[in-house]
């Protein structure tokens, strides 16, 4: 499992430009429902909000130890001193990071050890003004976003800017597996030569479906902010044929403003519309596909999931929706199923049963530790005679 350093108390969208701003951090685990057990060093750095940066990802001020969180303190206010020469009109975003060294801000993906320590944060920009409202009369933030490194196929990297909401909405946030499977999708990009040795078949499959030409055909369910559809798009950029295809990065209504928003901020990694992901609603609960995902000529090569199982209620129309999809395809070349899966109920696995009722078995092929506990597994699906579910 991975931790996350975020915000229990938010930064102002507003601050006065002298004295230090008021945070409570926190440190927990990705739905914020369980603190991280120990002590954990928490540094502050500034990012300087700029029409115009010389890098692709934010430029931070040289990061200061803050704290030291415990769960004892887990409430407690901190002030953070404001940046050094800092005027009047200037905005700001407050960084926090569970080390100094390097670019302590940015998550790397491709991180044999990713998620050892707790990850990240940026907060939204803070307008640092003397006039209107600043202190406790402004407005305090409901968003956060975090940096990823992905690196390319060409031998440059790119970067997501990910936003997420503060809220305890499920769809508006990164959850453990979108980033465990966005990190083994890393690794399979970059395996050369290609993967051999146990699970070397599925591997293949998965690779080929994903990254062998520029044309493939990718759905993605229950997309959330949308980190592994953007990974994917980032990854097949570096592609030599990459002018068709489509990557549909598809989840409920509600997830749509920050998911459109997410793809929109991170438009300059993706030349192509065949590898931008294209944010869709799509509810498993309705028995027809939605017109755009069922007018896909000859079905897909992929489907991509990640942490879609921690409503065991669901199951029945996320089997018939699976089910939907494969018979967009030919008997003969039935797409590829890769799951990104961490634990939080036993129930869960159920749907290994269930989906196997329409033809579809899986196999674990890698998986992901972070910090201990449940570690995020990866899991590929492949059909044979695949069965109808009415």
């Amino acid at each position: 499992m991975f931790f996350y350093i975020s915000f229990l108390r938010p930064p102002a969208t507003q601050s006065f430009p002298s004295g230090s701003i008021s945070i409570t951090p926190q440190v927990s685990n990705d739905l914020r429902t369980e603190p991280f057990d120990g002590a954990q060093d928490i540094y502050y750095s500034w990012s300087p909000v700029t029409p115009q940066r010389a890098e692709p990802y934010p430029s931070i001020t040289v990061p200061q130890k803050l704290t030291v969180w415990r769960q004892s303190s887990a409430y407690k206010e901190i002030p953070v001193p404001l940046p050094q020469g800092l005027r009047d009109g200037q905005s700001y975003r407050l960084v926090l990071t569970a080390h100094g060294q390097g670019r302590p801000h940015i998550i790397n993906l491709a991180a044999q050890d990713i998620g050892t320590r707790p990850f990240p944060v940026l907060s939204m920009p803070i307008l640092f003004s003397s006039r209107g409202k600043a202190g406790s009369g402004a407005e305090k933030q409901e968003q956060i976003e975090r940096v990823y490194r992905i690196p390319l196929q060409s031998g440059e990297n790119g970067f997501l800017n990910i936003r997420e909401q503060t809220s305890f909405d499920l769809d508006k946030k990164i959850w453990d597996s979108g980033i465990g499977l966005s990190s083994w999708l890393v690794e399979l990009a970059q395996e050369s030569p290609p993967p051999d040795g146990e699970h070397s078949v599925a591997k293949l499959c998965a690779r080929d479906a994903l990254f062998a030409s520029g044309n493939g055909k990718i759905i993605e369910l229950g997309a959330g902010t949308g980190i592994v559809s953007l990974t994917l798009g980032a990854l097949r950029s570096a592609l030599p044929h990459n002018k068709t295809g489509c990557i549909l990065t598809t989840d409920l209504g509600s997830a749509m403003p920050l998911l459109e928003h997410n793809v929109s901020a991170n438009a300059s990694l993706y030349d192509s519309t065949a590898i931008r992901p294209q944010p869709l609603v799509l509810d498993w609960d309705d028995e027809q596909l939605p017109e755009r995902v069922a007018a896909v000529d000859t079905g897909f090569d992929a489907i991509v999931m990640a942490d879609v199982t921690y409503n065991t209620a669901s199951f029945p129309s996320l089997v018939r929706t699976l089910s939907s999809l494969i018979r967009l395809s030919s008997p003969h070349k039935t797409p590829i199923i890769i799951l990104g899966y961490k634990e939080r109920d036993a129930a869960e696995r159920t749907l290994w049963d269930m989906v196997r009722e329409i033809g579809i078995t899986f196999e674990q092929v890698g998986q992901r530790a972070g910090a201990g506990g449940q570690a995020i597994e990866i899991w590929i699906g492949r059909c044979n005679n695949p069965v109808t579910v009415t």
